[in-house]
């Protein structure tokens, strides 16, 4: 490409700022946000410190690949390790509480930096293929702590379990496409001597980055740990009706329901009953989860206001104990198969058409 000369053109040379330094900003003003929200609680540290890696790594990537310092390249696939047993270590603290001591739970999760550091010291070829078994493996080890669903995050409110699901799901792909772009580049300099390496680590672990720290921000709205809960199709047992009755009672007594911060922990709080036989019960006896039956109440109860009073749709909302407007339509809509406007002007209807009568 021919350079333009222009005679006002500056003598003085342009500073050239990566694209990964621009992505480190975003993750930093991300951890700042993050930090900000959760402070009047205890934050998930783990996912703190994977967003600051993230920024670090995405620095790296600037230092390397932008200015072209090699002896980043020792650096960054240790820094690299780190990333999968933090993402699980955060996804741990909200599916449940680890049984081993503190010191054992970190000796463990240090296995993989240690690893790679004893072959950068001793046998440098086979790294890549270990950060791919690493990446790959906490991925699996992620999925299988939560295979059952959003009920495994059983301290977070109901109507945040969904949304932070969907962000340990997205965290356990964004390790799984940085192992993809470590095979894509390992093959691309065995078949192509490099020539895509650069474009293919630049666009996809940028992209990783990008999903790891927002998936991790996410998710961090659920901060206490909690303990997986039994599935599998088992029989009904007289425990459960037992159960079940307990728990209706309170529902129908006390209005747990419109308790807008409700989740898993505050209800067998409430309860006197184990979080797992109150989760088990429900999806034995009533093959919904915990969420759908507290929010069949919620939405019980909104239709009754909607038909009965003169109150908004908003006033309903918050009142019966949602937050959002589109998790109070969804829910609405799968338990009424309807809106909430439309039910009240069916109900406002008949209601109408009986006083004539």
């Amino acid at each position: 490409m021919m350079a333009f000369h222009s005679p006002f053109r500056s003598h003085e040379p342009m500073i050239f700022i990566p694209l990964p330094f621009v992505v480190a900003l975003l993750l930093l003003i991300l951890f700042v946000v993050v930090l900000r929200r959760d402070e009047e609680d205890e934050p998930n540290r783990p996912f703190l410190v994977l967003i600051l890696l993230a920024a670090l790594q995405s620095v790296l990537s600037g230092l390397r690949w932008g200015y072209e310092v090699q002896a980043i390249g020792v650096i960054m696939p240790v820094i690299a390790a780190m990333v999968p047993p933090l993402a699980y270590a955060g996804v741990s603290r909200l599916v449940r509480t680890s049984r081993r001591p503190l010191p054992v739970r970190i000796a463990l999760h240090a296995v993989p930096t240690a690893l790679i550091l004893v072959l950068m010291a001793v046998w440098r070829e086979p790294i890549d293929i270990a950060l791919v078994l690493i990446f790959v493996g906490y991925a699996l080890a992620i999925l299988l702590l939560m295979r059952p669903g959003a009920d495994a995050l059983r301290l977070a409110p109901f109507e945040g379990a969904v949304p932070a699901y969907r962000a340990i799901i997205f965290t356990a792909a964004a390790l799984s496409l940085s192992a993809a772009v470590d095979i894509f580049v390992f093959l691309d300099f065995t078949w192509a001597h490099g020539e895509h390496a650069l474009t293919l680590i630049s666009v996809s672990n940028l992209a990783a980055l990008v999903i790891l720290g927002i998936a991790a921000a996410a998710a961090s709205r659920s901060r206490a740990p909690a303990e997986m809960v039994e599935t599998g199709p088992r029989p009904e047992t007289s425990e459960d009706k037992q159960t079940i009755a307990t728990v209706d009672a309170l529902m129908e007594t006390r209005k747990l329901y419109r308790d807008a911060n409700l989740n898993l922990d505050r209800l067998a709080r409430k309860a006197g009953i184990p979080a797992r036989q109150i989760s088990a019960a429900i999806n034995r006896a009533m093959d919904k989860n915990v969420s759908q039956y507290v929010n069949d109440y919620r939405i019980g109860e909104a239709c009754r206001l909607l038909a009965a009073t003169q109150k908004s749709v908003t006033e309903v909302m918050f009142e019966v104990g949602f937050q959002t407007k589109s998790n109070f339509n969804r829910e609405f809509r799968r338990v009424t198969d309807m809106t909430p406007l439309a039910w009240r002007e069916r109900k406002g209807g008949a209601e109408g058409s009986l006083a004539s009568s």
